[in-house]
């Protein structure tokens, strides 16, 4: 199996929440390219009650296994990457967990409740390095439906043979 990976920084925004049951919200801006010098949950910029952060940087790892769920991303003419946080203990701060290409990956993430899952627009970069990966690694693969078999009677039903008459 083939992988290979490209390094990412994530941007994310807190955002006061007008629920009265939670103080703010997060999400997921952008994905850029490479790992600028700044360290994890640096504030970038604040416009009112929005923040900007730097979450950090993460690695999209693409398999060969996975060539499919990219193909279809890429297809959908408005590819997406998932970005996978949770926040922390305290409540103050956001934890990077992943970014992902793999829209079947990105929404398995989905089921672990602590987590948040947001997409953001596929860059440009990171577009052309999966279509590159996909172009060199993807093997189509036939369908196969397999057939049932009955259970060896023929979809029949059987007596049981002690005369009781009910179904074996």
């Amino acid at each position: 199996m083939a992988e290979e990976t490209i390094a990412v920084g994530v941007i994310v925004e807190k955002r006061k929440s007008a629920s009265p049951w939670i103080d703010h919200t997060w999400g997921a801006v952008a994905v850029m390219p490479g790992l600028p010098e700044a360290p994890r949950m640096t504030l970038i910029e604040t416009l009112g009650d929005i923040q900007r952060y730097y979450l950090g940087a993460a690695t999209i790892l693409l398999a060969s296994v996975d060539t499919a769920h990219y193909r279809d991303n890429m297809m959908s003419g408005a590819p997406k990457l998932w970005v996978v946080m949770r926040e922390e203990a305290s409540g103050e701060g956001l934890m990077l967990v992943d970014v992902t290409a793999d829209p079947t990956e990105g929404e398995a993430h989905t089921e672990a409740g602590s987590n948040i899952v947001d997409t953001v627009p596929m860059i440009p970069e990171v577009a052309a390095f999966v279509a590159s990966f996909v172009d060199e690694h993807h093997v189509e693969r036939e369908f196969f439906k397999r057939k049932r078999d009955g259970g060896g009677d023929g979809g029949k039903r059987r007596k049981r043979g002690d005369g009781s008459g009910l179904d074996a």
